[in-house]
């Protein structure tokens, strides 16, 4: 299976490895008795271009809040995997986002999503002007772009989430980072 890959409102690629997308797909909630899931997005910025790859997917760990419509992930462990693999990356690896799931075919953002996201573009700490935020719902993902100076949401893209799971390389160990592309 091939990673997806967006086009981002400047114009660069934003793409999601296959390790990734295995992690967050994991989690769709295809069942009444499933809760919501979420996490953080971990990636690099590409040397000398304005692409962007998510290598990571936080899962949902001890501490957060799940429940059938809502998620709440607690700030602690995942900043310890974010920090992680920052130092395992050689610094190359960073936050780029937030990721989580709907109980509903084609996602839609809710109010507390919106007003979670642009809380995030406000407060969270990030290189450049952008954070991405992921809804995968039961058979489509969908990714957003939020811009840090306007506090606005663009839409850049959904995949087909109806790909056999099976298909996909569930390695619920973190890739080892080699070298920016």
């Amino acid at each position: 299976m091939k990673s997806p890959i967006f086009t981002k409102s400047d114009g660069g690629k934003l793409e999601i490895s296959v390790h990734a997308l295995s992690c967050m797909m994991a989690f769709v909630q295809d069942a009444r008795h499933k809760p919501e899931a979420g996490g953080v997005l971990i990636g690099r910025y590409i040397r000398d271009s304005t692409d962007i790859v998510i290598d990571e997917a936080t899962v949902p760990m001890e501490g957060d809040h799940r429940r059938r419509f809502s998620f709440w992930r607690t700030r602690q462990p995942h900043q310890q995997a974010l920090d992680q693999a920052g130092l395992e990356s050689g610094g190359t690896s960073t936050y780029l986002g937030e990721w989580h799931t709907h109980p509903e075919d084609i996602p839609e953002p809710s109010e507390i999503d919106l007003k979670n996201w642009q809380y995030r573009l406000k407060k969270d700490v990030f290189s450049g002007d952008t954070l991405f935020f992921i809804i995968i719902g039961i058979k489509i993902l969908q990714v957003w772009e939020g811009n840090k100076k306007t506090l606005t949401f663009q839409l850049i893209g959904d995949f087909n989430c109806r790909v056999s799971v099976s298909s996909l390389k569930l390695n619920w160990i973190f890739p080892t980072f080699g070298e920016e592309k």
